[in-house]
Formats: C-alpha cells, sequence, structure tokens
C-alpha cells in the first residue's frame, strides 16, 4: 500500500521515522528538523488508515504485519537509523529484518497488549473521534499547545477501523527474541506497556532501555529535551 512520506534535511545519512495509533508524521514535528539539523535526511511515514495515507479495505486488513509490509515497500533499506513509537515501534520490529537500518530505537514500543477482563478495547480508541482539543490537552498536560492541535487534526483524519484491527494481536507475546539490529529502547515512566520486569527481560535479550523520568506514553511530545538525550550516543 502507498504510504505518504514527508522530509526533513537533505544529509547523507537517513532517519526513518514510524508514528503511533491515531497520529501521523507530524507528531515528529520537533525531532524531524532536529534529527536534520545533525545531518540526516529524515523520512516519516503515515501508516496506512493513518494521515495522509491509504485506507484498506477493512479491520482485517490494519494487523501489524500489514503495518509492517507497508514499511518495507514504502521506506529505503539500510538507512543509518530507524525510530518507532508504540505501534509504529512494533511495526519496525516486524520489519527491521528487512529495512536493515544500522541503528534501531523503540519507543515505549507496543509489543504486548493484555487481552481479557482489563485488557485491549478498541472502543477506547475509537471514542477518540470525538475528542476535542480540551479533551486531549486534558489526557497530555505536558504537550504543546501546537501538539495539541496537530492532534485534533490527526484524529479526525485517522480511519478508527485501525483500532479493531489491533483485537487478534491482544494477548500475544511479541516480545523481540533478539535485537535484529543494535536496538535502543525508550520508556515512559511508568511505561503502561513495558513493564520493569520486561524491560529487564529485554536488558537480558540484547536491547539498551533508557526511561525518560516523568514523561507520559508519547516521550517526544512530553520531554522533547529528555527524549533527545536519552537518544544521545544513538544518533
Amino acid at each position: 500500500m502507498r504510504l505518504h512520506t514527508t522530509t526533513w534535511g537533505s544529509g547523507d545519512r537517513d532517519a526513518l521515522l514510524v508514528h503511533g495509533i491515531l497520529s501521523d508524521h507530524r507528531t515528529w514535528r520537533r525531532v524531524g528538523p532536529a534529527l536534520a539539523g545533525r545531518g540526516y535526511r529524515v523520512t516519516a511515514v503515515d501508516l496506512r488508515g493513518h494521515g495522509l495515507s491509504d485506507r484498506a479495505a477493512g479491520p482485517e486488513e490494519y494487523t501489524p504485519a500489514h503495518y509492517a509490509d507497508d514499511l518495507v515497500e514504502n521506506l529505503p533499506r539500510g538507512a543509518e537509523l530507524a525510530l518507532g513509537h508504540s505501534l509504529g515501534a512494533l511495526a519496525l520490529a516486524l520489519a527491521v529484518e528487512r529495512l536493515v537500518p544500522r541503528r534501531a530505537v523503540y519507543s515505549d514500543p507496543a509489543w504486548h497488549l493484555p487481552a481479557g477482563v482489563g485488557g485491549y478495547r478498541p472502543e477506547l480508541f475509537t471514542r477518540a473521534k470525538a475528542f476535542t482539543a480540551d479533551h486531549i490537552r486534558q489526557f497530555n498536560p505536558h504537550w504543546a499547545e501546537e501538539d495539541v492541535a496537530v492532534e485534533a487534526e490527526t484524529v479526525r483524519l485517522w480511519d478508527e477501523r485501525t483500532a479493531h484491527g489491533l483485537v487478534d494481536f491482544a494477548g500475544r507475546d511479541a516480545w523481540p527474541l533478539r535485537p535484529a539490529v543494535p536496538s535502543l529502547i525508550t520508556l515512559a515512566d511508568p511505561s503502561g506497556l513495558v513493564s520493569p520486569g520486561n524491560a529487564r527481560l529485554l536488558k537480558e535479550r540484547g536491547f539498551e532501555v533508557r526511561t525518560v523520568a516523568g514523561a507520559g506514553h508519547t516521550i517526544h511530545r512530553d520531554d522533547f529535551e529528555g527524549f533527545m538525550t536519552a537518544l544521545e550516543g544513538w544518533i
């Protein structure tokens, strides 16, 4: 499927950015230019069903495997850096052996969604279609006003069927057995997706894990400076 892409910079090193559910390339509005300033040519995608990318026929075509295949189809192989957030981190992990970046960064990755009572519920995401800027600001009190406005627009464009496409994934163990390339995981504090026990497991499997103190799930919007500091040595 064709994905819409946006680029920053014209350096001789490629960096790839993959957003999470509900968002699009604009979630990286500060990260993209910051990486471009470090000599990267930065490419950010809109996942299928998000932003200006194509829509699938139904929720059965909004699975992690579909997202991963789209990344392989639309992004260059051998980038210097690939960075994915949440759902984007899940898609990137499933595509990384085919994209073969030199380094990968997974930001608060959605590698496991709980199932059953109290588990993943797509309707909690689809309610976001009715969110106002005030709702978004309430859920994300540390965001800049521009991020609040951007999120309101991206949620309006978002195909809510993507939330239903993740139902069959809930309950599965998608923790990578090893990093396919040198890999960093940045975590919120606390992370609702990666428990301390799973963070230790990932360290044992060869991932470097760094927590951004006090940051929420969308670390790069909650604490941009803290996020960029956590990337030092990897960018």
